[in-house]
């Protein structure tokens, strides 16, 4: 069975309702410890595909919604932030049919490091990157996804604006919901990734620049440059990810960044790999790093 419906209760009263409708509740107050109200995620799961979630993605500011309406997602509309005074954060999601969605059969929310270390130690579990109290002072909350079958990283973009997102999440994309230069000023930059049941030539590894040595390696090494400046307008390093595609090595599952020093503990400790180059290397703003598995 898949993930066919999902909402959100900002109090009581939504709660009965959702629960006369046989949703599921996943009992964790979205907004723990941030002092709002309390917030819960529900779903419901049914046996047809045609209605089966396969993306969910989360948007923070206004400029995010409009690629996702265009591209067909459908907004829950309820902050998820709704008392606490965080950044408005709405859910979208899409049922797709393309080669690179995959039915979502289960849900499950974090609040903490050692939990985000259970659910990574798990196969089959993908981490949404927008922390659900973004803006607060509470938990980071993130929502995590299993799908129906283990899909591996196929592709790889940046984008430093809102212009490509209708185009990228209509050909099958995710974005990374998480600005790559929080904290730093600049363009809003997002990483985006698409993946397949398919092992044609996958992604078997991913790196980052900082400086113009370190691309003269990753290039000689055979990686390909994603030609953005993920510092853009931040007037730090120019900083660029790179990949590797091949039939032979094992492929990539996850891709994920980190904002969260108590995260990385967890996501090393569940064998993740961390790329020790801080996307926001000149600037004032966050470090974040890119992990991969």
């Amino acid at each position: 069975m898949s993930v066919s419906k999902v909402d959100i209760s900002l109090n009581e009263n939504e709660e009965k309702v959702l629960l006369q409708k046989n949703y599921t509740k996943i009992d964790v107050d979205l907004n723990k410890n941030a002092k709002g109200n309390y917030i819960y995620l529900w779903y419901k799961k049914e046996c047809n595909p045609c209605t089966a979630i396969t993306r969910i993605q989360f948007s923070f500011k206004p400029e995010m919604e409009t690629g996702l309406m265009q591209a067909g997602y459908t907004k829950i509309e309820k902050d998820l932030n709704a008392g606490a005074g965080g950044d408005y954060i709405y859910l979208w999601y899409f049922c797709g049919k393309t080669e690179f969605d995959q039915p979502i059969t289960d849900l499950q929310v974090t609040v903490d490091a050692a939990e985000e270390k259970l659910q990574f130690s798990q196969k089959g579990w993908e981490k949404s990157s927008c922390d659900l109290n973004r803006g607060c002072k509470g938990n980071w909350i993130y929502l995590w996804m299993k799908r129906e079958k283990e899909a591996f990283v196929q592709d790889l973009a940046v984008t430093t604006d809102f212009g490509e997102d209708q185009y990228l999440l209509s050909d099958g994309y995710t974005r990374v919901d998480e600005d790559l230069n929080r904290g730093a000023g600049g363009a809003y930059v997002f990483l985006w990734w698409r993946k397949s049941t398919e092992k044609n030539k996958p992604v078997t590894g991913i790196d980052v620049s900082i400086d113009p040595e370190q691309e003269l390696y990753l290039h000689r090494q055979g990686y390909t440059k994603i030609p953005v400046d993920c510092n853009k307008g931040a007037r730090g390093n120019y900083i660029y990810i790179w990949y590797h595609t091949s039939s032979c090595d094992i492929p990539l599952t996850t891709v994920t960044v980190s904002v969260n020093k108590e995260s990385e503990v967890a996501f090393e400790e569940a064998g993740l790999t961390k790329i020790n180059k801080n996307l926001n290397t000149g600037t004032n703003g966050d470090c974040i790093y890119l992990w991969y598995k």
